[in-house]
């Protein structure tokens, strides 16, 4: 798949009127039987993609029902130079472009790692309603800390930020294969900009 050059940051993806499998909510069930390993592999190729091309290793991506991709989206702090351009800003930038709101609720968002506060935000407002990720926050900021004796952090989980609403769920799985997800952060240095 190309990178788009809208500036996302993120592949191509089939438009809304191409999409014909979503048309019921998606189930628990359905969230269970989804293939998380091979997904996440995916997100974590695309994040050691991100860093290759300097940028932070961060990536997502949206599954549907069926366990295909839809769309991707990579960390482009650095190559956009705008570092509100987390890989979960792109993807739900696109993808609420893309896709009608219920859409939007019946697939599934793969992370590299947990989304910080802002990218939790952005997929609860995006209407996202599964989140699976990889390496935890606090894991983060342990292999980080090697490098980056100082990143700036928000010390609160995804969970934390999709518990604040009541009325509109986030199921979060996570976080599963730590050690693959830790791949892409390990000696990287955050650049000095």
């Amino acid at each position: 798949m190309r990178n788009r050059s809208d500036g996302t940051g993120c592949a191509n993806a089939k438009t809304t009127h191409e999409r014909t499998d979503l048309m019921n909510t998606l189930t628990k069930a359905e969230l269970d039987s989804l293939d998380h390993e091979k997904l996440m592999s995916r997100a974590i190729e695309l994040a050691s993609n991100a860093r290759k091309k300097g940028n932070k290793p961060f990536a997502a991506l949206l599954a549907d029902r069926h366990g295909n991709i839809v769309l991707e989206a990579e960390n482009t702090e650095f190559t956009e130079n705008d570092f509100t351009r987390h890989s979960e800003i792109n993807l739900m930038s696109a993808a609420s472009r893309r896709f009608h709101t219920r859409e939007l609720s019946e697939l599934v968002m793969y992370v590299s790692a947990e989304p910080c506060a802002m990218c939790a935000g952005a997929t609860f407002f995006a209407g996202v309603r599964a989140v699976v990720f990889g390496l935890s926050a606090d894991s983060l900021a342990d292999l980080w800390a090697v490098e980056n004796p100082k990143p700036h952090v928000l010390d609160m989980s995804c969970r934390q930020v999709f518990e604040t609403s009541a009325t509109h769920p986030i199921t979060v799985l996570g976080p599963i294969m730590e050690d693959e997800a830790g791949v892409p952060h390990l000696g990287y240095v955050i650049p000095d900009k």
